[in-house]
């Protein structure tokens, strides 16, 4: 760990440890226990430790829509609160990664205390070589570094799993949708499938004459055209979540219909609406 990145975590911290949200949670609850008691702002391995917020934290369980069939996985999971309210309060299979023996095995002991050891279980090792790639779910309270570095591991997980940060983002990969401000945010991103490519279509008007599709992709964001009967038209309102591709587009007769598609590796299937499903259409990639 660098010096200048230790300042900045250290500000963090301390920035942190001011804001009133934090203060009401350190007074409400113990940060340890009579094995041990960590310390706010304590550093790691190129991290320092600050406990989420509990309002913080069932926000961020509730935008990932966190369910009883999910396998929550949380990085950095120090005292196991999110790990610990994952099981507790909506009902899913947890585990927590965490890096400091006497922080894993003080989540160990949460869990039990809890109540959910049989739903939660704490692993003391690094995020960077534990495999979290069956988790459904995945959320992180670690420094922007961080996330950047696990980035790529992320994007490369099934797409449709969902991923919440507590306070910092993933650089240029914008989220689909944040919760609460300032220190108290959290951003949330489904890992997208892969559009990108030249497709050929059928069933699109009710026919199997091919219609070809080219979609351009960055993360979630998608657009591209489409090209019916020799004509060429931009999709519109094009949206991509996980493997779901959805796209407006006008018809031979300048009707505006409404296609809804699943990726499936390089075939896809799904309708074209108007108000009610009209047509069955599937895809192919070049």
């Amino acid at each position: 760990m660098t010096f200048r990145f230790l300042v900045g975590a250290t500000f963090i911290a301390a920035t942190l440890a001011a804001s009133p949200l934090f203060a009401q949670s350190a007074e409400a609850t113990k940060l340890g226990d009579e094995k041990y008691e960590p310390r706010v702002g304590q550093s790691g391995k190129d991290v320092i430790w600050v406990p989420t917020n509990d309002a913080v934290a069932e926000a961020m369980l509730k935008v990932a829509k966190v369910k009883p069939t999910d396998l929550v996985y949380d990085l950095g999971a120090g005292d196991g609160k999110i790990a610990i309210a994952a099981a507790k309060n909506f009902g899913a299979t947890a585990v927590g990664i965490e890096y400091n023996k006497e922080m894993a095995e003080l989540a160990t002991r949460n869990t039990e205390r809890a109540g959910v050891a049989d739903k939660v279980k704490i692993i003391n090792g690094d995020i960077f070589v534990e495999d979290f790639s069956k988790a459904t779910v995945v959320t992180m309270y670690l420094l922007p570094d961080l996330n950047l570095k696990i980035r790529p591991t992320i994007l490369k997980m099934a797409p449709g799993t969902r991923i919440v940060t507590n306070a910092f983002n993933m650089g240029d990969w914008e989220p689909d949708d944040t919760v609460g401000t300032g220190y108290a945010q959290g951003y949330f991103w489904v890992v997208p499938g892969n559009a990108a490519g030249n497709w050929q279509l059928k069933g699109v008007e009710g026919s199997q004459q091919p219609v070809s599709l080219e979609v351009t992709q960055r993360y979630q964001r998608v657009g591209g055209t489409l090209n019916i009967y020799g004509k060429t038209q931009p999709i519109l309102s094009a949206t991509l979540s996980g493997n779901r591709l959805k796209f407006t587009f006008l018809d031979h007769s300048n009707q505006s219909r409404f296609m809804d598609v699943t990726l499936n590796g390089n075939e896809f299937s799904g309708q074209v609406f108007e108000n009610s499903p009209l047509y069955s259409v599937t895809g192919t990639r070049n």
